[in-house]
């Protein structure tokens, strides 16, 4: 299959990639790195997540954050919502779209939120009907598709399993996660390949972390079967904190400086997107971890 003329952009950094930091990033902070994300361009940007304070302390500021965001009409500015408390107050907050989640792996499920696959996807019928009824857009993420941490391989029917259910519910997107970064190109072929057959290929998406440096090459072998939505996190931000050594998500520059060079359309400006991650990295004090922006930020240095 050819690849795709254009592909949307999922920018995750400020909610995915600023939860697991152990250091305080006050609200100023994170509003001001969500304001230069949508100068540069994203049409989608994760930027809280209303979960219980004593689980994320990192993510306590996201009703101050979304409500000092600088918001540009038709970007979508996303909330992670655990539950129906998570749900009113992303609904209060402004959020455009509210982001559910369950597990492709029953191991990793148990040991993350104590309950198995069906019984977490139960959970959110409650808050994906709240969703609709409130005409707000409805996003399922489906973490551990290509391997688990606990149990290894993922068979490919937990995933088709997981991706109905969230079909089922109403969801409009369905990523699909590779959560500790395990998975390479022909694998991701085949887990994208049986995902697309529960639900439409152009609202499935791709959400890579590279842990074992293979994301890039899972991204281009998405592509390739049909899938045009990708999740990246600016200056490669963020990790998973139930999966041990998991890095972070792939960095934005990194994806946005591959699809420039397949002549793919992302509308996001790389400039904007580098500035953004030395921006973060510079007050996280420590380097970029993304290749792309560190190569463009010393070129224009040098």
């Amino acid at each position: 299959m050819s690849l795709p003329k254009k592909v949307k952009i999922v920018e995750v950094g400020p909610r995915d990639g600023l939860q697991n930091e152990k250091g305080d990033v006050p609200a100023d902070v994170k509003i001001e790195l969500v304001n230069r994300l949508t100068e540069a361009g994203f049409p989608n940007i994760e930027a809280a997540s209303f979960v219980s304070p004593k689980w994320v302390p990192q993510m306590a500021t996201s009703k101050e954050v979304m409500a000092g965001i600088t918001r540009k009409p038709g970007v979508i500015y996303s909330a992670l919502t655990p539950n129906m408390q998570g749900f009113e107050a992303a609904l209060a907050a402004g959020a455009n779209e509210v982001v559910i989640f369950g597990a492709a792996s029953e191991a990793f499920s148990q040991k993350n939120i104590n309950c198995s696959i069906a019984e977490s996807i139960e959970r959110f019928v409650p808050v994906a009907k709240a969703a609709k009824d409130a005409g707000l857009r409805l996003r399922a993420s489906v973490s551990t598709a290509f391997g688990c941490p606990y149990q290894g391989e993922v068979p490919l029917d937990s995933v088709a399993y997981v991706v109905g259910r969230m079909r089922d519910l109403g969801c409009d997107e369905i990523d699909i996660a590779d959560t500790i970064g395990v998975s390479t190109p022909l694998k991701t072929k085949a887990v994208m390949e049986r995902a697309i057959k529960e639900f439409h290929a152009n609202r499935l998406a791709g959400h890579f972390h590279d842990t074992y440096g293979q994301a890039l090459a899972n991204i281009y072998a998405s592509m390739e079967v049909g899938i045009e939505i990708f999740h990246s996190s600016v200056s490669g931000l963020g990790g998973c904190p139930y999966a041990k050594g998991a890095t972070g998500n792939v960095a934005t520059e990194d994806v946005i400086y591959m699809m420039n060079g397949l002549g793919i359309e992302t509308g996001v400006d790389l400039d904007k997107v580098v500035d953004a991650g030395q921006f973060i990295s510079s007050f996280l004090g420590r380097k970029a971890a993304s290749r792309a922006g560190n190569a463009i930020a010393a070129k224009r240095a040098g």
